[in-house]
Formats: structure tokens, C-alpha cells, sequence
């Protein structure tokens, strides 16, 4: 496998986006079969590339764009944030999410904590994050302990999962 972690380019936006949000959705649909709201709105992964210190990144494999990831860094504190990190649907379990994860890491070495969240129904993501990365789980957002910066209109919104990954 010809694996290769580039730089999204403004020519890859379409295509990022449109398989991003079908292995949000489509991952969604395994625990809530009717669903059929949006996951994630194309608005939400375009505000996560305009924030300061965004960079995206795609997972590209024998030339065929199988992946990506949109990353904040924080050159000051050097307390990092996974915004995003997705792999095409129907070529998960072969191990890119992993590689991509593995190259950002030695992208930013001088990160002292990587942070992201998971909806609490993403059983994927919570072993991906934790027995995969060597993320640990450290908040449990709920109703009765609230995450101020999720909308109250996000499937899943109450219950989600606050990650860290100590690199020191």
C-alpha cells in the first residue's frame, strides 16, 4: 500500500467534504436507522477550516484520496485539537485512520496534548480513539453537565465524549 498523508488543496475541498459527511452520516445510520437529518452540514467543516491555526489534511493511497483530517493547532500552548478525522466509507478496518494519525503526530512534535470528541453512539470511534491512538476519555458531556460550545440541536449533542492524548 502506496500510503501518503498531503495537504488538502482548495481542488480536493469537493470531494473531502462529500465523503466526509457520507462516513458521518452513514455512520450514524448504523445505531439510528431512521434517520434522516444531516449529520454534519457542510457549514460545520468549512468553520473548522477557517478557524486560526486550521490545517486539513488527506490520507491518499495508490492515488486515491481514502481519508482526512482537519487539525487546530495552537502554536502558543501547544494544546492541539482533532476537529475532524474520517476515512472513505467502505475502507474502514484497514488500518488509514491509524496512519494518518501516526504522520500528524510526527507533523507537530512539539504538541504537548492532543484534544477531540466523539458522539457518545460512535462505538467506532471511542475504541479508534482510545485502544488505537492512546487517547484517554476525560469528560462525559450530558444534560446535567452540558458542553457550552455544542449546539442544543446536534443529534447526539447531550452525550458526547472529551478525548486527550498527552504527548509528554
Amino acid at each position: 500500500m502506496d500510503f501518503e498523508l498531503l495537504p488538502l488543496t482548495d481542488d480536493d475541498m469537493p470531494i473531502f467534504i462529500r465523503d466526509m459527511q457520507e462516513a458521518f452520516q452513514k455512520g450514524a445510520a448504523q445505531d439510528f436507522a431512521d434517520i434522516d437529518e444531516e449529520i454534519l452540514p457542510e457549514s460545520d467543516i468549512v468553520e473548522s477550516l477557517s478557524k486560526k491555526g486550521a490545517a486539513a489534511y488527506k490520507a491518499v493511497i495508490d492515488g486515491e484520496m481514502l481519508g482526512g483530517a482537519i487539525i487546530v493547532i495552537d502554536s502558543e500552548t501547544q494544546h492541539n485539537h482533532l476537529d475532524f478525522l474520517y476515512v472513505k466509507y467502505g475502507t474502514q478496518s484497514k488500518g488509514i485512520g491509524q496512519k494518518m494519525w501516526n504522520e500528524i503526530e510526527k507533523l507537530y512534535p512539539d504538541t504537548k496534548v492532543w484534544e477531540t470528541c466523539t458522539p457518545y453512539f460512535e462505538k467506532r470511534n471511542i475504541h479508534f480513539y482510545i485502544n488505537r491512538l492512546g487517547f484517554h476519555a476525560v469528560e462525559f458531556f450530558n444534560p446535567h453537565h452540558k458542553d457550552p460550545a455544542v449546539p442544543d440541536d446536534m443529534i447526539g449533542g447531550d452525550y458526547f465524549f472529551r478525548f486527550e492524548k498527552s504527548m509528554t
